[in-house]
């Protein structure tokens, strides 16, 4: 009996297109994008995977190659996973309080060393990037590995998905900036 491959829950966010049509449905469904569900949402289309695959990082990759097989004039802008996170969506994630993830983050519990926030710091609407977070969870045996792999793995994806979108958009400052920071 062989084991079957686990399923992940995603949705990848589409961008050159605006309208669903049965050609465009057709098209992703003969691609191989059987397995998800394809929705329309303040002018952006989106789609909602439940893919078998080794890993979410396998999953994803394979549903935005079936995308770009589909032959429909849209690009895949990105999995819908926000990597910016506030006290409370770090709370959410792990289960537990925003008091003790409140206490995690001045250092009054835990190992202390916990991530500084990654933006809004002169507002006080503070956030924090989650895959800094998970690796710090991680490390200190609050989340499994599994979960810093999959932080991990949407980080970088949706970077890469962001860099093509902005070569599209603006080559020459896209190719000027990589230049000076490379």
């Amino acid at each position: 009996m062989t084991e079957r491959e686990p399923e992940f829950d995603f949705t990848l966010l589409l961008d050159g297109v605006d309208t669903i049509t049965p050609s465009l449905e057709d098209s992703l469904f003969q691609a191989g994008c059987d397995d998800a569900t394809i929705s329309l949402r303040f002018g952006r289309i989106y789609l909602t995977f439940s893919r078998s695959a080794p890993s979410l990082k396998d999953a994803i990759l394979s549903a935005i190659k079936s995308v770009r097989d589909s032959g429909i004039p849209a690009t895949v802008l990105r999995v819908d996973s926000c990597e910016l996170v506030t006290q409370a969506d770090i709370a959410r994630r792990i289960d537990r309080s925003r008091q003790l993830v409140n206490q995690y983050i001045n250092g009054s519990r835990g190992p202390g060393g916990f991530p500084a926030p990654a933006c809004n710091i002169t507002d006080g609407a503070l956030l924090w990037n989650w895959c800094e977070v998970a690796h710090w969870l991680w490390e200190n045996n609050f989340i499994k590995k599994s979960d810093l792999k999959d932080a991990q793995d949407l980080t970088i994806i949706n970077s890469v998905l962001e860099l093509e979108h902005q070569r599209q958009r603006s080559p020459d400052l896209t190719k000027e900036i990589i230049t000076a920071l490379c």
